[in-house]
């Protein structure tokens, strides 16, 4: 077993860090987490973890952390992560991305921490040649979120060759679902992911669900997409820090997904299925950028780590979005 070393969590307040911090708690390590509660909910972060409400490129607060806490592993998911939004206002995401991640890296570099997870993204690839999407093809991001992302990922391997640090990078396919005993879960308001949106959709929160195209290369004519269960991802990456602490001269950058895709209209089958409605479907114009079908090739993730993840069914990732949902709908009543 490896070494159980102390973990600083970034954006741990959110949707996917906050199940990582539970992760991490339930295999055995300290977790301290950094948020600067932007898009974060403290009350997501348990009350045995240390909280610093901050910002990552805060030089000094992140050395009174790494001092305090002993830190001897970073696992980054603060950032923004909205596509159109990234077009929109690219500076921004070369801000929070890219920018204070060189400058955690610094904090990191500087306090002796030996390894950092990173959260990246399928987005790396933009629109892929090939489908499923293994490691090794051409990194042709087609928005600033995707090149942002990119370009953390160059910093890593530069950083890890000239200092004594390695690191993971998981590129994310699309990430859903909640934690099965309802812990945490996506709370976003105005979240964009499908499965977020349906079951709000089937809770009556919104009045129906836009489907953006329905002409794609696919059977049934609407985008496809591998679509992972956040707490087998949340998983991943305390596999991933073991082997970085059993293996220090080893770094990783692995696709994480499940090798299998749903359609849009799937999606939504499967959550009038769970929660016993009929969603009301608008249809519309494609996205611009938009790839047909978006698929993990998940080989290398599966061999390297043996990973085995727990969730991997459609149905199972909408109940529990959908336990999540109720649980917030609840909380607001």
């Amino acid at each position: 077993m490896a070494d159980r070393v102390p973990v600083l969590v970034t954006g741990g307040a959110g949707y996917i860090g906050s199940h990582a911090v539970l992760a991490l708690k339930d295999a055995g390590f300290e977790v301290a987490v950094i948020d600067n509660l932007t898009t974060g909910f403290r009350w997501a972060i348990p009350e045995d973890v240390a909280f610093y409400e901050g910002d990552i490129a805060d030089e000094a607060l992140l050395d009174r952390i790494c001092t305090e806490q002993g830190i001897g592993a970073i696992m980054h998911f603060a950032g923004s992560i909205i596509v159109p939004e990234s077009v929109e206002k690219p500076l921004k995401y070369y801000l929070n991305n890219t920018a204070k991640t060189r400058a955690l890296l610094e904090s990191a570099v500087r306090n002796g921490v030996k390894h950092f997870i990173f959260s990246s993204t399928a987005a790396v690839y933009g629109i892929p040649e090939t489908v499923p999407v293994h490691e090794e093809l051409p990194k042709t991001p087609i928005n600033p979120y995707g090149t942002s992302k990119l370009m953390t990922e160059l910093m890593l391997k530069d950083v890890a060759f000239a200092h004594p640090i390695n690191y993971c990078a998981l590129r994310y396919f699309n990430v859903a679902g909640a934690d099965p005993k309802g812990r945490t879960g996506q709370s976003t308001a105005g979240a964009t992911h499908l499965i977020k949106v349906a079951v709000e959709a089937a809770l009556g929160k919104r009045e129906g669900v836009t489907v953006f195209g329905t002409d794609y290369g696919t059977p049934d004519g609407t985008g496809v997409r591998d679509y992972i269960h956040v707490a087998d991802l949340a998983e991943a990456h305390v596999i991933a820090l073991e082997k970085l602490i059993e293996n220090p001269d080893e770094s990783y950058t692995l696709n994480c997904g499940y090798n299998r895709g749903f359609s849009v209209l799937e999606v939504l089958n499967a959550v009038d299925r769970v929660a016993g409605v009929q969603l009301k479907r608008t249809m519309a114009e494609r996205r611009a950028g938009d790839p047909d079908a978006l698929v993990a090739d998940n080989t290398r993730i599966l061999e390297t780590f043996r990973w085995q993840p727990k969730n991997a069914n459609l149905d199972t990732i909408v109940t529990h979005a959908l336990a999540w949902e109720k649980k917030l709908a609840e909380r607001a009543a």
